[in-house]
């Protein structure tokens, strides 16, 4: 099962290699990972995207809330939430291709970046399905390059990850 945990965390060297660490040392992946200061500059966010079973997931969230670093961390999975991430792609376009590019990213209400000679450079923003349907909807060959932020969630409505 697919999890995204929040932490927040003290914003001190180490802190993401202990957190990073407790995982690699019990063989849990990571599959995304985003950290940022919060508004609090003391302060940091990390969002984790993970897989296991409930049992594993219990037994993550437990080891993380026994780390001295970690003020307060939530399973955002656990209720409704709302989850983004940005993806840049670098793709080569021709003359016949560059309407249906346009086009594309026009569905997927993306953004056109840069247009260098024969690539254009592709914005999009949405959930992690989202963004995997776009690959799959690009020509594999006009493909060169993909980068993808991670997962940054939030909870919706009262609820906050706030000390």
């Amino acid at each position: 099962m697919r999890r995204i945990l929040s932490i927040l965390m003290e914003n001190e060297s180490g802190t993401l290699s202990r957190i990073a660490g407790l995982f690699s040392a019990r063989g849990y992946n990571i599959v995304s990972l985003t950290v940022a200061e919060t508004e609090d500059s003391s302060l940091s966010r990390m969002t984790i995207v993970t897989r296991g079973s409930d049992s594993v997931i219990e037994q993550i969230t437990k080891q993380l809330n026994k780390l001295v670093d970690v003020v307060k961390l939530v399973d955002l999975t656990e209720g409704r939430h709302i989850e983004r991430e940005l993806m840049l792609a670098k793709v080569l376009v021709d003359d016949t291709s560059k309407i249906e590019i346009k086009h594309l990213v026009d569905i997927f209400h993306g953004k056109v970046l840069d247009v260098s000679g024969p690539t254009y450079v592709l914005e999009l923003t949405g959930n992690s399905s989202k963004l995997d349907a776009f690959i799959v909807a690009l020509n594999p060959n006009s493909i060169l390059e993909v980068v993808r932020t991670g997962v940054s969630g939030i909870a919706r409505g009262k609820k906050s990850l706030r000390i």
